[in-house]
């Protein structure tokens, strides 16, 4: 467990780790401690219109901006959809309720919630690996700053033989901690509600799921055929799947294991401290890395200059991290792969940085806060490229690419395709871009528990 940061940042997701987890339920513990500062560093050498080959000497080199003629288009296809040119969400996809919700009789049905009454900031997580107790729930609403608790479910589940963080959640009153466009789609929170599960449009589209089919879900006490009725972004970092409270009990889940709060952002250190003091052993208190980044508030790319931050890349592993990236070439991508043989866009900056001693958080979202903001036109080869590719809220941070120089990229692309340079692209998915500090790296690193 790590302590808390100075500041916590609002991050979005992009997708959920598949390493190795022990095979019974873990709960999900989502942390995040954000180290600001400012420094600098050197960088390598590049040559010519094109990335150079990764090689031992290093020098400084006058700044690489990226050709104006390769400024524009997508980073990837946008999947199963796109939003207009305005920004706006598309719909969130939503299946019709007839499909099979298990190998059983049993069928998803859109079953009552209530409406949307408003919409909430998720900004901490309570959570244990036992049921929370009334009392305990009570003396967390009651902490001074606390604007709002929703109890609900969290673990890591197998879902398709992945490990993938689940919520199980009442649909009538968690949906407000939802995106703007989830919280909206009362079909979504119907099919959630009757049997089915909702999962992130990342996952969906990413990991090949057919919306209305079925999923394999390896719960503690039983495995379920689920039917997937919705993709949509969640709305809390490194959550790629919701069910109801009853799915989740089904699945061996401890009953509200976990308390969702909202409080303002700037008291949310003070307000966990006061939380933590009232939790029992085995419980705990951590700001959540969430997906939601509601109007006017802040940019999920780079951290603000503050406290120190240490310093940038040496030379030596900026060598290391784009030869290792190099390497790669060619692999095929694999939703919630992270090496060596397949990736997706994320695993392939973890991998390729932890072979230069740099330790990285493992999704796309946190891997948006391990630095300073740079500006497109003063990239240097290492820095890292965010955009949003997701189309039920093209504000997510949903891809991430390693800039190599003089215009030219290598990112991890999507299904059916291989790790890849190609000219870098800022159009209007480009989310911003950010210089790695390894000290900040390494306070995000650990990510879900």
């Amino acid at each position: 467990m790590h302590s808390l940061a100075d500041a916590v940042r609002r991050l979005r997701r992009r997708d959920v780790p598949s390493s190795a987890k022990p095979r019974h339920l873990v709960p999900v513990l989502v942390s995040a401690v954000v180290l600001a500062g400012t420094a600098t560093g050197v960088v390598l050498a590049t040559v010519g219109g094109k990335p150079a080959a990764v090689g031992a000497a290093a020098q400084p080199i006058p700044r690489a901006s990226p050709a104006p003629a390769q400024t524009i288009g997508p980073v990837v296809p946008m999947l199963g959809g796109s939003a207009d040119g305005s920004g706006t969400p598309i719909a969130v996809p939503v299946a019709q309720a007839s499909a099979p919700a298990s190998t059983t009789s049993r069928t998803a049905r859109r079953a009552p919630v209530a409406p949307l009454r408003g919409l909430k900031q998720a900004d901490l997580l309570v959570v244990a690996p036992f049921s929370l107790s009334g009392k305990v729930r009570a003396a967390v609403a009651r902490q001074p700053g606390v604007t709002g608790t929703e109890p609900i479910e969290a673990a890591k589940i197998k879902i398709n033989g992945t490990f993938t963080a689940v919520l199980g959640v009442n649909p009538s009153s968690f949906r407000g901690y939802t995106a703007p466009s989830t919280a909206a789609s009362t079909k979504l929170w119907q099919a959630v509600a009757g049997g089915g599960v909702a999962v992130s449009y990342t996952m969906g589209t990413l990991d090949r799921l057919s919306l209305g089919g079925q999923v394999t879900v390896s719960g503690r006490q039983q495995e379920r055929r689920l039917p997937v009725m919705a993709f949509g972004t969640v709305g809390i970092g490194g959550v790629d799947a919701v069910v109801s409270d009853s799915v989740a009990a089904s699945l061996g889940v401890p009953a509200r294991n976990a308390l969702v709060v909202s409080a303002p952002p700037a008291s949310v250190p003070s307000i966990a401290a006061r939380i933590k003091a009232v939790l029992p052993k085995g419980a705990s208190v951590e700001p959540l890395i969430t997906e939601v980044t509601r109007p006017g508030g802040p940019s999920p790319v780079g951290i603000v200059p503050g406290t120190s931050a240490g310093g940038a890349l040496t030379a030596a592993q900026l060598t290391a991290a784009l030869r290792a990236a190099e390497s790669r070439r060619g692999l095929p991508y694999v939703w919630g792969a992270a090496g060596p043989s397949s990736f997706d866009c994320s695993g392939l900056v973890e991998w390729s940085f932890a072979q230069a001693g740099i330790s990285m958080p493992r999704v796309a979202a946190d891997q948006a806060r391990t630095g300073l903001s740079v500006p497109a036109t003063q990239l240097q080869p290492g820095d890292l490229l965010f955009y949003h590719t997701d189309p039920t809220d093209p504000g997510y941070i949903s891809h991430v690419a390693i800039y190599l120089g003089n215009g030219w990229m290598i990112q991890a692309p999507q299904p059916g395709m291989d790790v890849e340079i190609v000219p870098a692209r800022f159009g209007s998915q480009f989310a911003g871009a950010v210089r790695v500090y390894p000290r900040i790296a390494a306070g995000l690193a650990p990510g879900l528990a």
